[in-house]
């Protein structure tokens, strides 16, 4: 009698636990973090090395409606960016988070490391889209490793600061730069695998598109809005997730 009481008693005991059990079991489950429940969230690091193709016409390419991998208007090169942050699974298969971080879209050029007499940090020639970034971020996992990611919002450029010449050379007697007007926005997708829930490498194309500051005559004072400056970058990246 006290056996089948005791067995009676284990057996309630045991189903009363299959429904908390399950419930655990699918806060849990999903293809994003799978061994996480939906609510928690991780701090990440991120990085991208790439390609970019510029142009002070709002466009990317020679044609400024596409991206052209072969040739630009303003040359192919190096570029890359930094971003940390913190996202949330707030689903399943899904998480969404904030980010920041800095990118440089073409100032280093790689190459010059083996000519010599060719300085790597191009900055004062070329004067090339950099500057800092704060936004959104989403990662959508369709299987435990692959994933569709996409990201954007507020990017603070760098400082345009040209002087104007005709095409003989001659000072025209206009200049921009100056810190106003300079924010705008940047946005991108990409795809990639994660090796484990830490770790994972993919491919992004970013596009970013910014203000390039007031055009002002040097001799009256007088000023008006300059060209706008883009930039796309198609890249290698990975993110780290702790």
């Amino acid at each position: 009698m006290k056996k089948a009481a005791l067995a009676l008693a284990v057996s309630c005991v045991s189903l009363s636990a299959i429904p908390a059990f399950a419930q655990d079991n699918q806060a849990i489950s999903g293809n994003y973090q799978p061994s996480q429940a939906v609510g928690s969230g991780n701090w990440f690091i991120g990085a991208n090395v790439g390609r970019t193709n510029g142009s002070d016409t709002g466009g990317f390419g020679s044609n400024t409606d596409g991206f052209d991998f072969l040739h630009g208007e303003k040359g192919r090169r190096t570029g890359y960016g930094l971003l940390g942050g913190y996202r949330w699974k707030v689903g399943p298969d899904l998480g969404l988070g904030l980010e920041a971080g800095y990118t440089d879209l073409g100032n280093y050029r790689v190459k010059n490391v083996f000519e010599s007499g060719q300085d790597v940090d191009q900055k004062s020639t070329h004067n090339a889209l950099r500057g800092w970034m704060v936004g959104v971020n989403g990662k959508i996992n369709l299987v435990p490793q692959w994933y569709i990611s996409m990201h954007g919002g507020y990017f603070r450029a760098n400082d345009n600061n040209n002087n104007y010449n005709n095409s003989v050379g001659q000072d025209l007697g206009f200049s921009n730069g100056g810190r106003g007007n300079r924010g705008s926005f940047y946005a991108g997708l990409g795809t990639g695998w994660d090796v484990n829930e830490h770790f994972g490498v993919g491919v992004a194309y970013d596009y970013f598109h910014a203000n390039a500051g007031k055009i002002r005559d040097n001799a009256t004072g007088e000023t008006q809005v300059g060209l706008k400056r883009s930039t796309g970058i198609a890249s290698v990246t990975g993110e780290y997730r702790f």
